[in-house]
């Protein structure tokens, strides 16, 4: 069975996410039933959301934030979970409770295991 990493991606507003108290009020039972759903199968590894705070360090700068793209879209979490074939992760993919807001997305990549020997 193939590992792989799902990454959330949504807008982000100045200091935080897109997403209002309401909206997170509303959203959290979507995200645990999506969730469930995979845990139920057997296929969940870990899941958790991203806190908006960050640091990027790159040729020797340190940067304070997180990575944002140009439209303001970055990581706002992310699952890991287990399957056979991508068509079902894709499958999953489609229902994700981020899927409803703009320019949001879900990143599948196959996760390489290290050799164990």
């Amino acid at each position: 069975m193939t590992e792989y990493l799902l990454l959330f991606r949504n807008a982000g507003a100045e200091n935080g996410y897109v997403s209002t108290s309401q909206d997170m009020a509303e959203d959290m039972p979507k995200w645990q039933s999506w969730i469930g759903n995979i845990a139920m199968q057997g296929k969940l590894v870990h899941t958790a959301p991203i806190r908006y705070d960050g640091t990027i360090v790159n040729n020797n700068e340190v940067k304070f934030g997180p990575h944002k793209e140009a439209d303001s879209v970055l990581v706002s979490g992310f699952l890991i979970c287990k399957s056979d074939n991508i068509e079902e992760v894709q499958e999953w993919s489609k229902t994700c409770p981020i899927l409803k807001y703009p320019m949001s997305s879900v990143e599948i990549r196959p996760i390489i295991p290290f050799p164990t020997n």
